[in-house]
């Protein structure tokens, strides 16, 4: 599956880096990185016991008329895009994602459900995610209020954790809970093609060996040694050129499809959650990074846009077209009115395209950076190259940065301060009823 990249010719990015002993000495350690295995992502696909036991357990529950995903950030983000750009109906309707810890918003998910007719997958690779567990307390409180007793549990509640270790996988084990795995290597944000995403994908009808397909197809691409045929390096330099040189130090990713409006809010957890820290491989103590925005075209262009293109000259965007729609509607009208008659000879697809190449030309005018990414079409094959190729941009820039894109020691300060926020709220003494 090949993803179409044009960068504006004013860019001279390419002239800059893709020659010397920075890009080389680059280059070679992200191929390191890769072939690790401490590092999975970019081989993950070819894990064929993950899609076998994906497809075991979906056989066991695919009955059930209700599927609730409780996770958050690379445990929901993912899958969450699977199903908005790839679903199928009606089942997709019936998919909801517990994503946070908002108790109205778990409350109106619960009125829609049957649930003796619901599997609730919970997700967390550790196993003690609190926001999951917090899930995972209150729905077996509701089961239970529902007259299901513990050891019928295993009828409504699957797993997805580490293997050997955590606090999901202990109580599975209690339990006799259906577990899959989430491979020791392979951090949340990068975590998509796992079962993760494979189950409520399978739900909504997603092919996801078609998926792994494509994300193998756009490898030879990505590791091409010949800069001008590889769209990963010519991506990453460019960035790396705004930054160093322009100080762009913003990311705004802006797909032209109403389906992949998911994918951006995806790409912004894995772009500042990797990016944006301080330098980690040479111990600088720099705070560096990439601030992204999610955006969608064309409603963006009634809103954001107006900053894009006159606003401080700190951002680069990044847009993806898809060529080819399964579906389009003429706008064929016989009203007299001049902006009707304009549109009489075009279909809904043809304006869509036509306001893209509008803001690109717009953009050039200005000239302010973008890349332009196109997909023959959106399909399994195309969404799973464009996950590996996001993924891999973005340990490439990390490489570029000299900061490390798998960890998220900032997150985890977080995490602390609120845990202890509640010992002073709720002490444990209380807690547990000493």
């Amino acid at each position: 599956m090949n993803i179409g990249v044009n960068i504006p010719a004013f860019s001279k990015s390419e002239e800059l880096f893709h020659d010397g002993p920075f890009f080389k000495e680059r280059w070679d350690l992200f191929k390191e990185i890769i072939e690790s295995e401490e590092t999975g992502f970019f081989h993950v696909n070819k894990k064929e016991n993950l899609l076998t036991e994906s497809i075991r357990i979906f056989d066991l529950f695919k009955h059930k008329k209700y599927f609730v995903h409780v996770g958050i950030g690379g445990s929901s983000l993912g899958a969450e895009t699977l199903v908005q750009s790839l679903g199928k109906r009606p089942f997709r309707n019936n998919i909801f994602f517990l994503n946070n810890v908002d108790p109205d918003e778990t409350h109106d998910i619960l009125e829609q459900i049957d649930v003796k007719e619901t599997l609730f997958y919970f997700v967390s690779k550790s196993g003690g995610t609190a926001e999951t567990l917090a899930g995972l307390a209150l729905i077996i409180n509701y089961l239970k209020e529902k007259g299901i007793k513990s050891e019928d549990f295993r009828d409504s509640l699957v797993f997805a954790t580490d293997p050997e270790e955590g606090d999901l996988k202990e109580m599975a084990d209690a339990l006799n809970l259906e577990t899959l795995t989430i491979p020791k290597n392979i951090g949340g944000r990068f975590s998509v093609l796992t079962p993760v995403a494979f189950l409520p994908s399978l739900f909504a009808s997603i092919d996801i060996k078609a998926l792994c397909r494509g994300a193998e197809m756009i490898k030879k691409r990505l590791l091409e040694e010949n800069f001008e045929k590889n769209i990963l390096l010519k991506c990453a330099s460019f960035l790396y050129f705004l930054k160093k040189e322009q100080n762009i130090n913003q990311t705004v990713l802006m797909p032209y499809s109403s389906k992949l409006k998911s994918f951006s809010q995806w790409f912004v957890q894995l772009w500042a959650e990797s990016l944006g820290k301080r330098d980690s491989y040479y111990k600088k103590n720099v705070f560096e990074g990439l601030t992204p925005l999610g955006a969608y075209g064309v409603t963006d262009q009634h809103s954001q846009m107006q900053l894009f293109m006159e606003g401080p000259r700190d951002k680069c965007l990044v847009f993806i077209e898809i060529e080819n729609f399964k579906e389009d509607f003429k706008l064929q009208n016989s009203f007299s009115q001049k902006a009707l008659k304009k549109l009489n000879h075009h279909s809904l697809g043809g304006l869509l395209k036509a306001e893209l190449k509008g803001t690109l030309k717009a953009l050039e005018t200005e000239r302010r950076p973008f890349i332009h990414l196109s997909l023959k079409e959106l399909n399994e094959e195309s969404v799973g190259s464009l996950f590996l190729f996001f993924q891999s941009l973005t340990v490439l820039m990390g490489n570029f940065l000299d900061i490390n894109p798998f960890n998220q020691p900032g997150v985890e300060m977080g995490k602390k301060f609120s845990f202890e926020f509640l010992s002073q709220v709720n002490p444990p003494s209380e807690q547990e009823g000493y």
